[in-house]
């Protein structure tokens, strides 16, 4: 298989703006369009707004709170009077949310959905996945913004979800956690050796000077111990991504999210089956003592077998993105950037509940379906061909080496933050029903 090929090229998306500064940057021998993020935009906000008087932001959950706050903040820096208004369904729990960050009826800033809806010029839908499928813009917040459809951002979104993004790093990390501790390992040191490993020193390392960075940083005894569970683990990864790909693709897997949602009550005589817990095995009650003694910004160990496998997973994630049509920068978004940057800090502060469960209910529920698949796979598969001293296969090896994703990565860094997303060890679910006392 020939590394970084894509199996067509690209859909063209090209857009024009007349209030922003469009740049074109080349992302593996593609060239794509990006506005490029930050404070100074703001002033820019009232032009780009024009006419627009109100703009309504319908939920709360797990984006309301952020979009609504950023919009609000953002304007208001921008001197500018255009209304945001929350809009939630009667009865709702998060009304007490909203009016504890500053959004209320007096003011006109919260209201019920349907007012809220007919008053706006300009509606942000973030109400659950299983209720609607909704197109979100990357704020202005962001590193940078890029051109997508509505088709391939719901799919890769959907799919990244389930993929190395929450379900299938879950998958991994249980299953090298079981394999290490049932080898002798101490049971802090495989858990710093798999969770701390990679939502520590390798997301950052990945995050500014990307993934060859990690391998390069390996002895040659690492390096050996890093190709033996990539080359075992590449395969039985994409054939669940892929699998999981077309279920998306083809509507199977949002429709399993509704069908899930519907379970959530009694109905027909049955029992409800709400989401259940994902965090109460021994594994993550070790992973609190751990991080009760971690020392302030400690990142944890580089591991070379874990990282073999996480890279596994990454680059065939990478690879069926990349064999679908998707254009680089939703690639590296889906892949990597959201992986590194947004969501391993969470699991990295408190666990891999407080990754999962801090996003949408579509997200959840696709975590928890597709992260026991990853962990059969790996263990029925590619630790058993570890174990049997399988060879490794040297074109894979060779592949991630010389693959164009990684100069492609490196384009992306450029365009990051100069501040890192902070997530303390103190800090708490966006859903209150959720909130205890901290771990």
């Amino acid at each position: 298989m020939s590394a970084g090929l894509l199996s067509k090229p690209p859909a063209s998306l090209d857009f024009e703006t007349s209030v922003f500064n469009k740049e074109k940057i080349n992302l593996a021998g593609y060239d794509e369009y990006i506005v490029r993020g930050g404070r100074n935009l703001f002033p820019l906000l009232p032009i780009a707004f024009k006419g627009i008087k109100q703009i309504g932001v319908i939920g709360w959950g797990s984006q309301g709170p952020a979009q609504a706050q950023n919009l609000r903040d953002s304007l208001a820096e921008a001197k500018s009077d255009i209304v945001v208004k929350v809009g939630l369904r009667k009865g709702s729990r998060s009304f007490a949310e909203a009016r504890a960050a500053g959004f209320t009826e007096d003011t006109g800033t919260l209201g019920d959905i349907w007012e809220t809806v007919s008053g706006s010029d300009l509606v942000l839908l973030l109400i659950s996945d299983a209720a609607q499928v909704c197109l979100m813009s990357v704020a202005l917040g962001s590193p940078f913004t890029f051109a997508t459809t509505l088709e391939l951002e719901y799919r890769s979104d959907i799919f990244g979800e389930r993929g190395v993004l929450l379900g299938a790093v879950h998958g991994v990390v249980e299953s090298l956690f079981r394999r290490y501790t049932e080898n002798g390992m101490n049971e802090d040191l495989a858990y710093k050796n798999t969770v701390e490993c990679i939502t520590g020193i390798i997301s950052r390392t990945i995050s500014t000077k990307g993934m060859l960075a990690v391998y390069n940083s390996l002895s040659e005894e690492g390096k050996k111990e890093f190709e033996a569970a990539y080359s075992a683990s590449y395969y039985p990864c994409m054939e669940i991504l892929y699998e999981c790909y077309e279920d998306v693709a083809c509507g199977s897997e949002i429709r399993s999210v509704v069908l899930a949602g519907r379970r959530f009550y009694e109905k027909e005589g049955l029992p409800a089956f709400p989401m259940g817990n994902i965090d109460q095995t021994h594994m993550w009650r070790v992973g609190e003592r751990v991080r009760s003694t971690r020392p302030a910004g400690d990142l944890g160990p580089l591991y070379p077998f874990t990282a073999g496998v996480y890279f596994a997973l990454m680059m065939a994630q990478i690879e069926i993105l990349r064999k679908k049509g998707h254009s680089y920068s939703e690639i590296i978004n889906e892949s990597v950037i959201e992986s590194v940057d947004s969501l391993n800090p969470f699991m990295h502060a408190r666990g891999v509940s407080f990754m999962v469960d801090n996003c949408s209910t579509t997200a959840r529920l696709g975590s928890r379906k597709w992260a026991p698949r990853f962990d059969y796979i790996l263990t029925q598969q590619a630790l058993v061909a570890v174990d049997k001293g399988a060879p490794v296969n040297q074109e894979l090896i060779s592949n991630f080496l010389s693959d164009p994703v990684h100069g492609a990565i490196e384009v992306c860094a450029q365009l990051r933050p100069t501040v890192d997303i902070s997530v303390t060890a103190d800090a708490d679910f966006v859903r209150p029903e959720l909130r205890r006392s901290g771990n």
